[in-house]
């Protein structure tokens, strides 16, 4: 079987100062695995974290985990080589990992935003509502629908035949590749609207569950306080990630290729150093439980 290669498109700047992006970038990698690590850790370990929203909270951290692999090895790769290629099955598993872990980020914002809605609308049918085999049954849901989906995405954009292989951002992504195509992409382009579509559906889902739960709350100052808490990190999250993945999903299909190159290489790299990095902090930060941890084992390692 032979492997053709892609050009990928080479970052912005001055040679001379590909150093200082390959440390830069590599310390980037080595604290968003450190931090997501640490919190996932702490939850694993510490039973008392053993509950439905920290669950969902390592799952997070886990994926973030997943689609900074993703991407930061081949790109410090090519930092350290000086050189923007890859063989066409690297590309297709590079896509299918990034645009899955955006899929489960998504998944995963939607079952904590029903967490949450159940937790402060129904205290009191909460553990019976999501005990252990419902949230099994949930983190199946966040996994196996985005692999199911990124496997079909793949498998399409396979078959066509390709005009030319030079793709015009930082790394593969399955739109990027049907873009190459010199045969109708019709097929592809109402998958991509489908699935496109279906995760649109889940944002709407979480914006309604939070306007449930804004309006639940004005009627008690407990339920208050607990929006604040728990929910307020989750907005943030859930912001931070629909902006990556709107400029992401609007560049990749309708961005002009004389877009500006540093607002070019912005769009390409944000969703890889924002929401990785920011999502375990806020929670880290904000979650009294997870911050109470995470500086229990801050200090017993301190001791020892």
């Amino acid at each position: 079987m032979t492997y053709f290669t892609y050009t990928l498109l080479e970052p912005t700047g001055s040679k001379s100062f590909r150093h200082i992006y390959f440390t830069c970038f590599l310390f980037l990698y080595i604290l968003i695995l450190f931090v997501n690590i640490w919190v996932s850790v702490v939850i694993i370990l510490e039973r008392a974290l053993h509950q439905p929203m920290y669950i969902f909270l390592c799952n997070l951290c886990i994926n973030d985990i997943l689609g900074a692999t993703g991407f930061y090895p081949k790109f410090l790769h090519d930092l350290i080589l000086d050189s923007y290629v890859i063989p066409s099955y690297m590309c297709a598993f590079q896509a299918f990992v990034i645009y899955s872990s955006v899929m489960c980020d998504c998944s995963t914002l939607t079952v904590m935003a029903y967490d949450r809605n159940v937790a402060i609308c129904k205290p009191l049918n909460y553990h019976t509502k999501l005990n252990k085999f419902t949230c099994g049954k949930l983190i199946c849901l966040i996994w196996i629908p985005s692999f199911i989906f990124m496997t079909i995405a793949v498998l399409l954009s396979n078959r066509l035949k390709l005009c030319n292989y030079n793709i015009h951002k930082l790394y593969c992504d399955n739109w990027s590749i049907v873009k190459l195509s010199c045969e109708s992409n019709a097929a592809n382009n109402i998958y991509g609207l489908i699935v496109i579509s279906f995760y649109l559906g889940m944002s709407i889902f979480i914006i309604v569950s939070y306007i449930r739960l804004i309006i639940v709350c004005k009627a008690s100052l407990e339920s208050r306080r607990n929006f604040w808490q728990t929910c307020v990190p989750h907005i943030i999250t859930m912001i931070n990630f629909a902006i990556a993945a709107f400029f992401d999903t609007m560049h990749t299909r309708y961005g002009s290729s004389d877009i500006s190159p540093i607002l070019r290489d912005f769009l390409a790299l944000e969703m890889f150093i924002v929401p990785p990095l920011f999502n375990p902090v806020v929670y880290g930060f904000k979650l009294k439980e997870v911050r109470k941890r995470l500086l229990k084992s801050c200090v017993n390692i301190m001791k020892q």
